[in-house]
């Protein structure tokens, strides 16, 4: 499979909740982020195909960032299986300008470095 993504991932390796916008269900918790995208992991993901109006919620300490945000697109999702975590990768497809700005400055705070890199 060759690599697609324009800007590498930062694995959060803190907590960064993902939910529903509208429903408030929990979509699972963020394994990695880019500006364009992220992986997240759960007990029930998202399906493939599918468009979802998300906010990323951090855990402290990045909770003084505040919710993001944003819409994205279910790219591929892979279903747990005898009690393990489901998988899905989305692509960002809206996102207004300050939150993109608060993408980069979670990107910083995660990796502690460019988040163009």
């Amino acid at each position: 499979m060759s690599e697609r993504r324009q800007h590498s991932r930062q694995q959060t390796g803190l907590t960064v909740e993902v939910f529903d916008r509208h429903t408030g269900r929990s979509l699972g918790r963020l394994a990695d982020l880019s500006a364009e995208g992220f992986m997240l992991c759960g007990v029930d993901v998202p399906e493939a195909d599918s468009v979802w109006e998300c906010h990323l919620v951090p855990a402290p300490p990045l909770d003084e960032i505040g919710e993001i945000q944003l819409g994205a697109d279910c790219l591929w999702s892979r279903a747990g299986t005898d009690g393990q975590l489901g998988w899905a990768g989305f692509h960002i497809i809206d996102i207004a300008e300050d939150q993109a700005e608060l993408i980069e400055q979670l990107l910083v705070m995660l990796g502690g470095g460019d988040p163009s890199s």
